[in-house]
């Protein structure tokens, strides 16, 4: 079925990928590209319409990021947001300049006159805004949709060539009408259905996978966390038992999890999948020994994944197709998606080595953010309590241990880990923060215990609420809470001195720690 698809073009903002969620959210599929993309490339697609996001330049300064004018006559609608506002005023004869006066935060912001773009929006709205430049004066055949005492033109349009600028940020949750502005430009400017839906997308895939793999023998990359677990179980539906389940345990995961993973996913388990579990923990601990560098860490294990897959779809004879749980967050995270600084190397698609013994990569759940992947795992029958466990990295512990990871600092974060969890959960707070764990860090300081003085090492807690993942605030635990697993892991965890509570937010911070 052919899909209808808005296109997000990535100008290096902080927020794109919450652009692109949001359109989601309105039930129309879309993708982001880099602001480098060929003209052409974005023509062939089709698009109904083009947003494109803030970014972090001056576009009036020499070798800022910009577009093709002629993108501006596609004669499909096209929104700028923040810095995409400014680009399409400057471009097409506007003045864009330093602001006299700095906006940054919730602003009220009045919106001027009828407009399609703020079809049941409040006449007084309050918006997000984060600028240093703003347009003094809009480009020529633009009208002034909204303003602020400090920003003339907070948004204008020229609906005679479907172009609209807006220079708040509708994406954030701060914008309290963000979500109908963006669905107003979808739906009544640029006249798309919302056909994307995830009953519909989990038949779709299901047909198209059994399609592409034929008579062929799949292998799958299991590590029992939501995405993977998802894949396996779409993979399943599909293919029935031409797929084979591939278990790692790379000695990362958290405490018993291995075990756990087994009794789901083995063959006495709901799904009856052909499961193999592969005990490799003493081999990805030599690969890592004296790696402290984050990138270099995940690059490792990503390529001994790889090494132990090809070595068991020998075994298991001629493998045609190696399924991967990579969503779209690994996919722009890891550059390959748009224009955003890569933030990480995901051992899912940015760490593959350049030698795969397979035909083909399938990667089922690509396109979809993670809260897309919980829902597309209810559509398939997956339980609640597993397709909303704690999202876990693919490289495990080892992006949680900073620096050298070695088996003894597996044991220490495990442990604490897991008491942390459990006093989470013992408090009730378990199902109302969006992901919590235990960090170790690679500061030594000094401690007492007993009439004893130690040097040992300190545990970072982390605990962040959040919808979509691409940011996140720091969950507020009560304090006695805190004090019982600070308890807890100085007195049954040996190696630890310190524990700390990490109170920052994404952006600046990821939620990892590497």
């Amino acid at each position: 079925m052919k899909r209808e698809r808005i296109l997000i073009i990535d100008f290096g903002g902080q927020y794109n990928q919450l652009v692109a969620r949001r359109v989601r959210e309105c039930n129309v599929y879309c993708e982001i590209y880099s602001y480098k993309t060929d003209l052409r490339k974005l023509q062939e697609m089709k698009p109904k319409g083009i947003i494109l996001t803030g970014g972090p330049s001056s576009c009036y300064e020499e070798g800022a990021a910009s577009c093709d004018p002629a993108l501006f006559e596609m004669g499909v609608p096209v929104l700028g947001l923040c810095y995409g506002a400014q680009l399409m005023m400057h471009t097409l004869g506007g003045r864009v300049c330093k602001a006299p006066v700095r906006e940054y935060g919730k602003i009220e912001v009045t919106t001027d006159g009828k407009s399609r773009l703020f079809y049941h929006v409040s006449e007084k709205t309050v918006c997000w805004m984060s600028h240093n430049d703003y347009i003094e004066k809009a480009a020529p055949g633009f009208q002034i949709i909204a303003h602020t005492p400090d920003c003339p033109v907070a948004a204008a349009q020229s609906e005679e060539r479907q172009l609209y600028a807006i220079q708040f940020h509708p994406e954030v949750l701060h914008t309290v009408e963000g979500t109908k502005m963006l669905s107003n430009f979808v739906y009544e400017i640029c006249g798309c259905v919302g056909d994307w839906k995830m009953d519909t997308f989990v038949e779709n895939s299901i047909r198209s996978i059994r399609e592409r793999v034929g008579s062929g023998k799949v292998l799958c990359a299991l590590s029992g966390g939501v995405d993977s677990s998802v894949a396996a179980v779409m993979m399943a539906k599909a293919v029935g038992d031409q797929l084979t389940c591939v278990f790692v345990d790379h000695g990362l995961l958290r405490k018993n999890e291995g075990n756990e993973v087994e009794e789901v996913f083995g063959p006495d388990g709901p799904y009856k999948l052909n499961f193999i579990r592969v005990n490799a923990q003493q081999r990805f601990y030599e690969k890592l020994k004296g790696v402290e560098e984050p990138e270099q860490k995940r690059k490792i294990i990503g390529e001994e994944f790889i090494r132990v897959f090809e070595e068991e779809a020998q075994k298991i004879g001629a493998v045609d197709f190696l399924v991967q749980g990579t969503i779209y967050p690994d996919v722009v995270e890891s550059g390959l998606g748009g224009e955003s600084a890569v933030i990480k190397s995901h051992h899912n698609v940015g760490g593959l080595p350049d030698y795969v013994d397979f035909k083909e990569i399938i990667e089922p759940l690509r396109d979809l953010f993670k809260d897309e992947v919980r829902r597309a795992g209810l559509e398939l029958g997956i339980p609640e309590r597993l397709v909303y466990r704690q999202p876990f990295p693919g490289p495990g512990l080892g992006i949680r241990i900073v620096g050298e990871v070695t088996e003894e600092k597996v044991r220490m974060v495990q442990d604490a880990d897991a008491i942390y969890r459990e006093e989470i959960a013992k408090a009730g707070l378990d199902k109302s923060i969006g992901q919590y764990f235990a960090a170790l860090t690679n500061m030594r300081s000094v401690g007492v215990m007993g009439d004893e003085r130690t040097y040992d090492y300190a545990v970072a807690l982390r605990a962040v609420n959040t919808i979509d993942f691409m940011t996140a605030e720091t969950a507020e635990i009560p304090f006695d809470v805190l004090v019982k697993v600070m308890n807890r892991v100085i007195n049954e965890v040996k190696g630890i001195n310190r524990v700390l509570y990490d109170l920052t937010s994404k952006p600046p911070g990821t939620i990892e720690f590497e």
